[in-house]
C-alpha cells in the first residue's frame, strides 16, 4: 500500500521478510523501519566508515538484498536494495 511517500510492505511466504529474525536482533513486535537504496554496498560502506555496526550480514531474496542495524533505542532499521537495482540480478 502506498500513501504519499509512505509504503506499507507485507512479506509473502517466499520473501526474505518472512524469514525469522535472528534472536539476537529481534525486537518486540518485529516491526522495522525500511529504507530503500540504489547502491546498498555503498551505503553499508559509508555507515561502517562512520562507526555503525550491523546486526546481520547482507541477505538476498527474490525481492532484493537487505541488511539490518538498530537505532540508539534498539529499533531495527532495514536497508534494502530492490532486485531490479541489485548488482547481478535481473
Amino acid at each position: 500500500m502506498v500513501r504519499g511517500r509512505l509504503r506499507l510492505l507485507l512479506s509473502g511466504p517466499a520473501s526474505s521478510g518472512s524469514r525469522a529474525t535472528p534472536k539476537e536482533t529481534a525486537v518486540p513486535g518485529g516491526n522495522r523501519i525500511h529504507l530503500t537504496y540504489d547502491d546498498l554496498d555503498a551505503e553499508i560502506a559509508r555507515l561502517r566508515s562512520a562507526g555503525l555496526s550491523f546486526r546481520t550480514e547482507v541477505v538476498s531474496g527474490p525481492g532484493g538484498r537487505q541488511i539490518l542495524l538498530a537505532d540508539p533505542a534498539g529499533n531495527l532499521i532495514e536497508l534494502f536494495q530492490p532486485a531490479h537495482r541489485a548488482t547481478g540480478q535481473p
